[in-house]
C-alpha cells in the first residue's frame, strides 16, 4: 500500500479526521465524479437532479426532458450494451440513469396527480 502526504486547510483536515476510516472510498468516489465530469451524460443527469432539487411547478415537470448530452450519453450505452461492449463502469453508469429515470418519472406522476384536480375544476 502506498502513502500520500498531503497539504490541506485545516477545516479540511479536521473533516477528514472524522471519516478517516472512510478516506480510500471518499477519494475513490471523487475521484470517479472528477473522472465523470469530463464524460458526456454526467452533466445532463446533474441538471435534471438540481432542475427537481428547485422544486419546480408540476407543468414544468412535465415538460421535463433530457440534455442531448445526456441523450447521447444513453444512446452510446445502448449500442454497447448491443454490442456486448460494456464495462463494469458503463454497467454502474448504466443503473445510475436507470435510478434517475425512475425518479423523473415519479416525480412526472407527482406532477400529473396535482395537475388532474386542477384539470376537474375547470369544468
Amino acid at each position: 500500500m502506498a502513502s500520500i502526504t498531503l497539504s490541506l486547510p485545516d477545516d479540511l483536515a479536521l473533516q477528514i479526521r472524522a471519516q478517516q476510516q472512510q478516506l480510500p472510498r471518499i477519494l475513490e468516489l471523487g475521484l470517479r465524479e472528477l473522472n465523470a465530469s469530463g464524460q458526456s451524460g454526467f452533466d445532463g443527469a446533474a441538471d435534471v437532479l438540481e432542475r427537481l432539487a428547485a422544486l419546480p411547478a408540476p407543468d414544468e415537470i412535465l415538460n421535463l426532458r433530457p440534455s442531448t448530452r445526456l441523450s447521447a450519453r444513453v444512446a452510446e450505452l445502448i449500442e454497447k450494451s448491443r454490442a456486448g461492449e460494456m464495462t463494469p463502469l458503463d454497467e454502474e453508469e448504466w443503473e445510475r440513469y436507470e435510478f434517475l429515470e425512475h425518479l423523473v418519472r415519479m416525480a412526472k406522476a407527482a406532477a400529473q396527480l396535482k395537475l388532474a384536480p386542477s384539470a376537474g375544476d375547470a369544468h
